[in-house]
């Protein structure tokens, strides 16, 4: 009784429920990952990196013993299925707006095969923590204190050896795992996100709480990406979590990744749309230089241009600066944030949607829980206090002392007015 095990973000054996499910019936298993043109597409070179990166260390896990084939996953996953004589296909839960499309085109094509799914990218999937009266919450507190009442499993117990995997010559012919011809700048996969966690739990986790707001110190768990790719499951990490202040704060962060999936799945729309309608009337400027700027890193504005600098170069930012950034094109430029939050997606390695968009609505004052519309970072007064010795503007922006740096493009106090007087004006 052959089963099909489709990986797509849970890129790891440790820890996968839906391994578990596939091996159950006691027959053999095919691995398999579909390299989809549609993810491709909307995908910066550094994630596709990383993707591929993390692909080959699965198939090193496996012996060789993982299929990539390429397509629409509706017409190859049923092809792979018959192929093999699969009794059921084996996947992660997808609660995005693309993930749950594709997945309905991929059961209705399978027929009589089940497209069964366990476990999902988050500590409590997406509907599962919900107000008394069954509806969403749309404000991040009160859900913390629910989601920590819900609790969630402890890590499943899963591995390579877990199954008798099926060799991918004896089905069809595999492509070539591809390679966008990026270097990251830290390793992707499984291996290397198992041995960056345990690092960040043996010398960064006790500091987490006080320094985590700090670009300037290297404290963060540079977790995101793991996360992002399924290459570690967040309850693994939660397992190593103890009670002290930096793992409650640490904690904290994976319930905001569990909350933004869950307003994403609520209101799909919201991806792209202003969770707040009532934002849709805002006045939001297009100019294009005023852009081009911000995105090089060419603002005037130490702090802002060295994480866009930092964005450019490493695929990556610190979550405070990004913050300040994304307050600075949607309140001193008056740029919409879909602009910057479709540029991150394209630059980032741990682009993400859920997390990506809201944070962006976040900072807009348009999503759910959001920073208060009149709160306007002031992007100087941000940097004394974040970065105290500028060693994290000196870093990405080495000329901020030179005649060469550029004066500011904008006038911070003249723009936050400006911003404050177009919410006025919302109705």
């Amino acid at each position: 009784m052959p089963t099909l095990l489709w990986f797509r973000r849970d890129l790891r054996l440790h820890d996968l429920p839906a391994l578990l499910d596939a091996a159950a019936q006691d027959g053999e298993v095919l691995a398999c990952y579909v390299l989809d043109p549609r993810l491709k597409a909307s995908s910066g070179p550094r994630r596709l990196q990383y993707l591929y990166d993390a692909l080959r260390d699965v198939r090193d896990q496996l012996d060789g013993r993982l299929l990539v084939t390429r397509g629409r996953p509706e017409k190859r996953i049923p092809k792979l299925a018959k192929e093999i004589g699969a009794t059921s296909v084996h996947v992660s839960a997808d609660y995005t707006p693309f993930g749950r499309k594709r997945d309905d085109a991929v059961r209705d094509a399978l027929g009589d095969v089940p497209l069964e799914d366990a476990g999902s990218p988050y500590l409590v999937s997406p509907g599962r923590v919900t107000k008394s009266d069954g509806s969403p919450y749309k404000v991040f507190t009160p859900f913390f204190s629910a989601w920590q009442r819900h609790g969630w499993r402890a890590p499943a117990d899963s591995s390579a050896d877990t199954a008798r995997w099926i060799d991918p010559s004896d089905v069809a012919a595999c492509v070539d795992i591809p390679d966008a011809g990026v270097e990251l700048d830290l390793p992707a996969g499984e291996t290397a996100a198992r041995k960056q966690w345990a690092k960040f739990v043996d010398s960064g986790l006790d500091n987490y709480a006080d320094d985590r707001n700090r670009p300037d110190l290297d404290v963060t768990s540079r977790m995101s990406a793991h996360l992002k790719f399924g290459a570690i499951h967040p309850r693994t990490m939660a397992a190593d979590l103890g009670h002290g202040k930096g793992a409650q704060a640490y904690l904290r962060e994976l319930a905001f990744r569990d909350f933004y999936a869950a307003v994403l799945n609520e209101w799909p729309d919201s991806a792209w749309w202003n969770w707040n309608r009532s934002f849709d009337t805002i006045q939001v400027d297009e100019d294009d230089a005023l852009f081009e700027a911000w995105k090089s890193g060419r603002t005037g504005f130490p702090i802002v241009d060295a994480g866009m600098r930092q964005l450019a170069e490493t695929g990556w930012m610190h979550n405070r600066v990004r913050m300040i950034v994304a307050s600075f094109l949607v309140k001193d430029l008056h740029l919409p944030w879909q602009w910057g939050a479709r540029w991150f997606l394209e630059q980032l390695v741990d682009g993400d949607m859920a997390n990506n968009q809201h944070g962006w609505q976040w900072a807009a004052g348009c999503g759910t829980d959001a920073a208060p519309y009149f709160r306007v970072f002031n992007p100087t007064t941000q940097g004394d206090k974040f970065d105290p010795d500028g060693a994290y503007v000196r870093r990405w922006v080495p000329e901020v002392e030179d005649d060469d740096y550029p004066e500011p493009i904008v006038d911070h106090a003249t723009e936050r007015t400006e911003a404050l007087r177009r919410y006025s004006q919302l109705t």
